[in-house]
Formats: structure tokens, sequence, C-alpha cells
């Protein structure tokens, strides 16, 4: 019986392992990092509670990627000065984002001369706030979403009755994180396992697929690289060197014939 359940055990460790792997692997995704950010404001504190941020690659209701979200209460006016913080990370297809959608819940405040007020987001709550991106997403690259939430001229007072809403005001900006290089190599049957490396460092590694040939090394940052493919046998290992990487740019190479 024992037997049988560590059998049964190591099948699940196995199975759980191939599929991470399989997403790892997949060549046709990008992948996008939320980060916040604020411009210096006269409050004490400014307090929003992220629940979830979502994508769309289409301009309708239609089609939210719900990305994974650290949620929580953020204070922005601890996000100043270059400082900011990851809100949510997730791989997704390549192609064009065109809406990020922000859904905050109700724990919102503001805080003056010691005071703790309660900041009102029916917008923001209800449907969330969609802010427009126009931005080309490449697979095997990064790419960083930065919101920078303009805290002062997001809190608005409620005429004279004491209150404030919360008209969030942000700003997107997108920039690539890294780089990526991707080729072909033939016959495919050669399978080598492709290494990255700057100087002795091996920075990242990848397979060739056995059936199309086809390799992506992604995740890299700007720089010079030599890549390493290490052939099965019988065929001789390739070395390649002075292969350049940009931000946002996926290196093509030409096509790799092993002997």
């Amino acid at each position: 019986m024992k037997q049988i359940t560590l059998f049964l055990f190591m099948v699940a460790i196995i199975f759980a392992l191939s599929l991470v792997s399989c997403d790892d692997d997949s060549s046709d995704m990008a992948r996008i990092q939320v980060r916040l950010t604020d411009s210096p404001s006269d409050y004490d504190a400014v307090l929003i509670d992220v629940q979830s941020i979502q994508i769309n690659f289409s301009d309708d209701d239609e089609g939210w990627i719900l990305l994974g979200t650290n949620k929580g209460v953020y204070d922005l006016l601890q996000l100043t000065n270059g400082i900011d913080t990851l809100l949510a990370d997730g791989s997704v297809p390549e192609g064009t984002i065109t809406q990020l959608r922000l859904i905050l819940g109700e724990d919102n405040f503001v805080v003056m001369d010691g005071d703790t007020l309660t900041l009102s987001t029916p917008g923001a709550q209800q449907s969330g706030l969609k802010l427009k991106i126009n931005e080309t997403l490449l697979s095997g690259i990064t790419y960083v979403l930065m919101l920078d939430f303009d805290a002062a001229r997001s809190i608005v007072k409620a005429g004279n009755s004491g209150k404030y809403n919360l008209k969030p005001v942000v700003r997107v900006l997108t920039m690539a994180a890294d780089g990526a290089i991707t080729g072909v190599v033939e016959p495919a049957q050669t399978a080598p396992v492709v290494y990255a490396l700057q100087g002795d460092d091996t920075v990242a590694s990848t397979f060739a697929s056995d059936t199309s040939g086809m390799f992506l090394l992604k995740g890299l940052a700007a720089g010079s690289y030599t890549l390493d493919f290490d052939a099965t046998d019988p065929f001789l290992d390739i070395l390649l060197s002075g292969i350049a990487v940009e931000e946002g740019v996926v290196t093509r190479l030409d096509t790799l014939g092993f002997q």
C-alpha cells in the first residue's frame, strides 16, 4: 500500500512539473508587470484599495484578461520620488493592448492633519477605472505598465459636506523591460540546449523544439551575448558571439545548420 501511495504521489509531482514547464516554455506569450507610483502631494497619506487589474486587446467591454494582482491597500505617498511597487504580473498573448482596468475596493482613505477621512469611489468600485493604452506586445518580451497616480488631483472635496471623493487621475507609461533572441536550427532533430552567456555567466537557457527547431531566449537585459548551442550526438556544437539584444526588440537569427 505504501508503494502504491508513493507511486501516485510521484506521478502527481511529475504532472505538476510538466504543467509548469509548458507554461514557462510558451513561445507566443508576452509578460506584463503593472507597477504603481505617485507624485508628491500635501496630504499625510492617501490609501487606495486595489482589488484587481485587467487588460483588454479590444475597445469593447468583452475580452478582459485578469492579471495576477497583489490585492491590498497602498499608501500613494510612500511611492514618490522614483519609488514604485508591483501591483500585477502575468503572461498574455502577443498583440496590441488597448485598455487597462483598475478596480478598487471600499477601503480608500485620505489622512489630513491627523484626521482619517473616507474617500467615496463609486465609479472605480462598480466598473473599474478604464485607462486607454496603445502598445503592441511581442512574445518573449516583458513590458512594464507604470501607473502614475496623481493623488493631489484625484481627491475632490464634495461641496460643503466635509466629504471627499476619489476620482482617480492616472497616467500610464509603457516601457519594455528586456529583450529576446529567437531563431531556428536545422535539422530540428538536433534539439540543442541553447545557452545565453555573458562572460562566464549563464544568463538564460532553453531547448530548441525537436519538431520545428525553433528556440526563444527571453527575459534578456540589453547587451551583448554569446550563444552556446549544445547539440545531441553526433552533431557538433555551435558557438555564436556578439549577439546584440535591445530592450523591446526580439533579435531574430538566421537559420543555423548543424553538421
